[in-house]
């Protein structure tokens, strides 16, 4: 039996998700352009999820393993949007990001049942994403207050999720129990 400790990868797709998460709710709460958005959901909320996402198929984590590869898939699809419209290349009008929205809101809501499962910290997050979701999709579909709504739901989310990553990384370097993740909201 080997020895060597390896690390968690939920920490970087936390970190990507959160991070990239944060920066769009800042676009639209107005505060920022697109570009960092655009740059950090390839590289951040793209790829490194999506890698965390692979990583934790390896440690048997199912849950980590689609959760992760899915948001990983639906920060660079929505990238790949952008860059499209920005092109005038298959261009998405605002009822087609809409739909597409209320895909990603479907599949977030399998998560979200998932996540009762696990602790408050996660429950949380996939709450707050699913909130967020919902909103966008109203925004979307002719009610465009809602987008702030969303921003400030998702802001919320994207802090849940660093808050998680913060429970791994200070916990495993501190050696005790810093943070705590709460109990599931649902037995098992």
């Amino acid at each position: 039996m080997s020895t060597v400790k390896l690390g968690n990868p939920a920490v970087v797709g936390l970190a990507g998700f959160g991070l990239t998460t944060l920066l769009l709710q800042f676009h639209n709460l107005g505060l920022c352009g697109l570009g960092p958005i655009v740059a950090m959901g390839f590289i951040f909320g793209g790829l490194a999820q999506m890698i965390a996402g692979f990583m934790e198929q390896k440690t048997g984590n199912n849950f980590g393993f689609a959760a992760f590869t899915s948001y990983g898939a639906f920060w660079i699809g929505l990238g790949i949007i952008w860059i499209l419209n920005h092109l005038g290349v298959y261009e998405s009008s605002h009822t087609d990001v809409g739909f597409y929205l209320v895909g990603w809101t479907l599949l977030t809501f399998i998560f979200w049942i998932g996540s009762l499962f696990i602790h408050t910290a996660m429950a949380i997050t996939f709450t707050t994403l699913l909130l967020g979701f919902v909103f966008l999709d109203l925004a979307h579909f002719g009610f465009p207050i809602f987008t702030t709504f969303a921003a400030y739901i998702l802001i919320v989310c994207a802090l849940a999720a660093w808050y998680m990553m913060a429970t791994v990384i200070l916990n495993d370097v501190s050696g005790k129990e810093l943070l705590k993740s709460g109990k599931p909201w649902i037995k098992k």
